[in-house]
């Protein structure tokens, strides 16, 4: 009698808070928002890249290479140095920079956040050393970071700094903290022609997805107002939203209601992900398998009562078999992660996987 009472009080909570959930949010709410499958077009990151020289090494650089010599000697030159007078080149001087091993040239780059970035901010940069043995123990001396666009030759970022080298394995790639300064204010524009669009990251990105998030816009209650026309998916990724009229000043208030509004829980094609270097199998719930038998290393599972030396998994169309029910069969025999891995993929091969395969 205790663990009835116990129960059905437990049941009664549950209730309560199942009914104070469905208060809270409009109908048809499970809690997955537009801004976590979403961003807004114009809302991407940036790669800022330059050359640079870098100093301070101990014999791992080399400046007798073609690249790395005009790039120390326009350096210099940039410094009051110059090897030569005008147009005449000093040629010793020229010698002893061959002779240099304490200096290396590198790529360097630097990520812009969607949000963009302001005169003064400070970003990491990577080092990517295009000469020499190793970038350990080096200091960037200076690097002019440029756009994405070649044709654009603006600096945007200055970069310099200590170069710290995490992987021993890789001597010459490493990381400034902080070491790239913005020169110039970089905004990415999100609003064109008084609308905007929505862009569905890859991993949801689906015909049904877009026209349940147009769907849940449309159906938003300061919006009811609006035109049939006000969103409209225009094809499995983008979703083009106009501005409407009651937000002139107000584009971000608009775009922050947009991004915060519910949708159907989204349900992308079903998938299995495998990482062959870990042994990693993920696979989603949803992932079914047709008729098939398989044999690996005479594994034996038995189906049914009749034991084989096979996998014998017959479907039908009212009952078909999840993968997941196959995993957990192979997991109970302790079959290996490589040895399940082989199967998906024959079991794809055969064209009996009804579901998306990706191997990383």
């Amino acid at each position: 009698m205790e663990m009835k009472m116990s129960i059905d009080r437990m049941l009664s909570y549950a209730l309560c808070f199942l009914l104070s959930g469905a208060l809270a949010y409009p109908a048809g709410a499970v809690g997955t928002k537009i801004r976590d499958i979403c961003r807004v077009k114009g809302q991407e990151e940036n790669v800022l890249r330059g050359l640079g020289l870098v100093v301070g090494l101990k014999g791992t650089g080399e400046a007798g290479d073609g690249p790395t010599m005009r790039a120390l000697a326009r350096s210099l030159e940039l410094m009051g140095s110059p090897l030569g007078h005008g147009d005449t080149i000093d040629e010793k001087a020229l010698e002893d920079l061959k002779k240099n091993k304490n200096v290396a040239l590198a790529i360097v780059e630097a990520i812009v956040p969607a949000t963009g970035a302001r005169r003064g901010d400070k970003l990491d940069c990577h080092v990517s050393g295009l000469t020499g043995k190793s970038l350990v123990g080096g200091r960037l001396a200076f690097a002019a970071l440029q756009g994405p666009n070649t044709q654009d030759r603006r600096v945007f970022a200055l970069a310099q700094g200590a170069i710290h080298v995490g992987d021993p394995a890789t001597p010459l790639s490493g990381k400034i903290h902080q070491g790239c300064q913005i020169e110039q204010d970089i905004f990415n524009p999100f609003e064109l022609d008084g609308q905007i669009t929505l862009v569905l990251d890859k991993n949801h990105a689906d015909f049904q997805t877009a026209t349940e998030i147009a769907y849940a816009i449309r159906q938003y209650s300061k919006f009811a107002s609006e035109d049939d026309d006000f969103v409209e998916a225009k094809d499995a990724a983008n979703i083009v939203v106009k501005i409407p009229k009651d937000y002139p000043d107000g584009t971000v208030e608009f775009i922050a209601q947009i991004l915060g509004l519910p949708v159907i829980a989204p349900s992308p094609e079903s998938r299995v992900v495998i990482n062959e270097k870990s042994g990693t199998i993920v696979i989603s719930g949803d992932v079914e398998i047709g008729a098939v038998i398989i044999t690996h290393k005479n594994l034996v599972v038995e189906a049914d009562t009749n034991s084989a030396r096979f996998v014998d998994l017959d479907t039908t169309q009212a009952n078909p078999t999840k993968l997941k029910a196959l995993m957990t069969a192979l997991n109970a025999l302790k079959v290996a992660p490589q040895d399940i891995i082989e199967i998906i993929k024959g079991i794809e091969r055969q064209g009996k996987l009804h579901g998306r395969l990706i191997i990383e």
